[in-house]
């Protein structure tokens, strides 16, 4: 790829970032605490990302790099994570001590500019060897919060699927860029070489990118779902599922059952829900209940359960209380895993798109 294009990725990807760290902490739908340490992070590494690709030159920009602001980075997405599964660190007086290490590497830098601004004293063997020291133990830091972060996410039981999901892909793709930042500082001792740490900023600069679809977009749905969900639990007094008639041919137990947990625990609306689970939760066997519904419902256990949620997103496309929401999370909320999943399944049953059947209900 030619080197003006690189820049000119790098420089739109900067934009972006800056563009959606502002944006997270001054657009009222996206401001939350939370929120301030994901736009501090994102922040943090847009800026990293251009003072590592271009040379720097000015003094202040020189300072800035040297004080490690990888440091502030790892409490930052440390903190979001703590912020998000509602975890009693945040409470504990030791927890203020994390930014030590960067007070740290701040105080250091600002005696070594002392010594050279004001005594005119500088020794680029010293200040070789501090930024190296500063360099190894911010890389180790990182590891540290950001494994100890995905610790945490991955045991919490406070949050949704989908936003768990989120926080370890966002884990995930830090722990990518760990992984680079490695393998470019053995290439730069080793071979003398910085293709993998191009590679790095070209990683950092597409995280801008990344977290705009799924940091932002997905969230929002995410968080239009759990509004629906709310508003749903608020009004299940009146607001019940029709219950289903049962055929009189339909003699087995189990039917009764499987009627009754769908409709009063409404487990559809678990988009991982399997044919396991579903016989687990009834006390039967995989195969048995299979059976059974093949024999006296004539469906397949999916076909049973993706009825059920057909039925939850046109009672919610109908309502007019749901039209400021967006039809991926009323299919998220009926129990669909995906947006896909939810428009092939709601296409077949009915012959058009919830989109179509939306706006025809707007119409009638």
């Amino acid at each position: 790829m030619d080197i003006k294009l690189l820049d000119l990725a790098i420089i739109v990807s900067g934009i972006i970032g800056y563009f959606i760290s502002i944006s997270l902490v001054t657009t009222s739908f996206y401001k939350s605490r939370a929120n301030k340490f994901l736009a501090l992070s994102l922040f943090l590494l847009t800026s990293l990302t251009f003072l590592g690709w271009y040379e720097i030159g000015n003094f202040v920009l020189q300072f800035l790099d040297n004080i490690m602001l990888e440091l502030l980075v790892a409490v930052a997405l440390f903190t979001y994570f703590l912020i998000h599964i509602e975890h009693k660190y945040l409470t504990k007086k030791w927890y203020r001590l994390l930014y030590f290490p960067f007070i740290g590497s701040v105080i250091l830098e600002l005696g070594v500019s002392f010594f050279d601004i004001v005594l005119n004293i500088y020794n680029p063997d010293f200040d070789a060897i501090t930024y190296d020291i500063k360099d190894q133990l911010s890389f180790l830091y990182n590891v540290l919060l950001i494994f100890w972060g995905r610790y945490l996410v991955k045991k919490s039981n406070t949050i949704s699927i989908e936003k768990k999901r989120w926080l370890l892909r966002l884990n995930l793709f830090i722990i990518c860029i760990i992984i680079c930042w490695l393998l470019s500082n053995i290439e730069l001792y080793i071979y003398d070489s910085e293709f993998i740490t191009s590679f790095l900023w070209i990683l950092l600069s597409f995280l801008s990118w990344w977290i705009l679809y799924y940091g932002i977009f997905k969230l929002q749905i995410i968080a239009q779902k759990d509004e629906i969900h709310q508003y749903l639990v608020s009004q299940k007094t009146t607001n019940t599922f029709v219950k289903k008639k049962i055929n009189e041919t339909t003699v087995s137990k189990i039917i009764t059952e499987l009627y009754t947990v769908m409709e009063e625990e409404e487990l559809y609306k678990n988009p991982l829900l399997s044919r396991l689970d579903l016989a687990n939760h009834l006390g039967t066997s995989e195969g048995y209940l299979s059976q059974i519904i093949n024999q006296e419902i004539s469906k397949s256990v999916i076909q049973f359960v993706n009825e059920y949620r057909i039925e939850a997103a046109k009672k919610l496309l109908q309502d007019p209380v749901f039209n400021k929401y967006s039809i991926v999370a009323i299919g998220m909320e009926s129990g669909f895993k995906s947006k896909s999943a939810f428009y092939k399944t709601f296409n077949t049953s009915l012959g058009m798109s919830p989109g179509a059947f939306r706006k025809l209900q707007q119409k009638s």
